[in-house]
């Protein structure tokens, strides 16, 4: 059989190339949708990770966080070495360093009184002049019976004499010239005693004159002119005057037993008054009582203060200041460190990265800070502002100083 040959316009059918297909503008649209998703999910599944990724970063920055904050920070401080220097203050009362009251030593009536209240006077100087006349009487009296027995003592030596010449010469018996010295030294017995009893009256007529017994103020004036002064005999003697040295002053204070140990006689102390501020009067710890006192467990010391000027009165409230050596053998720490604790006094010590509780013994308060005896060093350290529920074994982080 014979195949058929294509036809020519058959054959140039075949042989053209195929022409591209024409894009429509729907499926345009349909490829930029695909786009728009693919992109769009993209973005979706990178929001999704990241969103997951900073959560996650932040719920472990916050455990970490939680877990650092869980630790407390504390400040802590070093106890410093060398208690301070301390000063110690007390009330204490000016007080003349004599104060003698003058009484008259003779019975009378005033005369005249040279000094009243106020007035300076010397040892010696006549205050006052007092009238006795029955002793007065009584001296002129003594000394007349003195001339009788001075008398009759002449006579007796005589007549003793003239018995041992005759008694010798046997002119007069023995007895007789025994008699006669027996009379003679009987005599002199006589005037004697008549002699002590005119110096007795003499030194009660000297009473007369009543003299400052030392340099000093007169305080106190009790008598006038023409006044009954009474030395004692049947009643009490009345108080002419007082007289006060205050060239130098006392002051009695009374010492705590804590710090008894450290008060020494010949220690310098400062004296102030509220009437003078701001100044400083010197004096010396001249002498203790040297015993405690069992009811207020204090020791009593003598303060002398130098008044040359007279600037100080006696009967002054003033404040004492002792000054006392701190120990080399201590520490001190500041007051807001210390726990009180049913067990006893404790402080909070930063040991590595937890908190101890220390137990110490404390010495002298110094207001804001403490001495310390026994229970730290001086390369502690020591919690400040301490939680009450501060425990030991506490994880504690130390505070960075900036």
């Amino acid at each position: 059989m014979l195949e058929k040959l294509p036809s020519p316009a058959t054959e140039a059918k075949v042989l053209q190339p195929d022409k591209p297909a024409i894009e429509t503008p729907a499926r345009r649209s349909t490829w930029v949708g695909i786009l728009i998703g693919v992109a769009a999910l993209i973005l979706l599944c990178g929001g999704i990770y990241f969103g997951v990724r900073g959560r996650t970063s932040a719920e472990a920055a916050l455990a970490h966080e939680t877990q650092e904050m869980a630790v407390p920070i504390v400040d802590v401080v070093a106890p410093h070495a060398d208690a301070p220097d301390q000063v110690l203050v007390l009330p204490g009362q000016t007080m003349a360093f004599t104060d003698t009251p003058i009484y008259a030593r003779t019975s009378g009536y005033l005369k005249q009184w040279y000094f009243d209240i106020g007035a300076r006077v010397k040892q010696g100087q006549l205050l006052a002049l007092i009238e006795t006349p029955e002793i007065d009487q009584q001296l002129r009296q003594a000394r007349a019976d003195l001339e009788t027995a001075e008398a009759n003592d002449k006579l007796a030596q005589i007549t003793a004499d003239r018995a041992k010449a005759m008694e010798e010469r046997q002119a007069v018996s023995v007895q007789a010239r025994d008699n006669a010295v027996s009379a003679f030294t009987a005599d002199e017995a006589i005037v004697a005693s008549n002699q002590a009893n005119v110096a007795r009256l003499e030194k009660l007529q000297s009473y007369e004159k009543v003299d400052a017994p030392f340099d000093g103020v007169i305080t106190s004036r009790n008598t006038d002119i023409g006044a009954l002064i009474n030395a004692g005999a049947g009643a009490p003697n009345t108080e002419l005057f007082r007289i006060q040295a205050i060239q130098t002053l006392r002051i009695y204070v009374a010492v705590p037993e804590t710090y008894v140990p450290s008060i020494h006689i010949g220690a310098t102390a400062a004296v102030t008054l509220d009437e003078y501020p701001g100044q400083k009067f010197r004096g010396t710890l001249m002498r203790t009582d040297n015993a405690i006192n069992a009811a207020s467990r204090t020791l009593r010391v003598e303060v002398d203060v130098d008044n040359a000027d007279e600037k100080l009165l006696p009967g002054a409230y003033t404040f004492v200041h002792f000054s006392l050596p701190g120990s080399k053998s201590t520490v001190t720490i500041p007051a807001n460190t210390l726990l009180f604790r049913s067990e006893g006094l404790r402080v909070g010590v930063v040991r590595g990265d937890t908190a101890e509780l220390v137990p110490i013994t404390i010495g002298r308060d110094y207001g804001d800070k403490v001495e310390v005896v026994s229970g730290l060093s001086g390369t502690d350290q020591v919690i400040l502002n301490p939680s009450d529920s501060l425990m030991s074994g506490t994880k504690v982080q130390v505070k960075k100083r900036k």
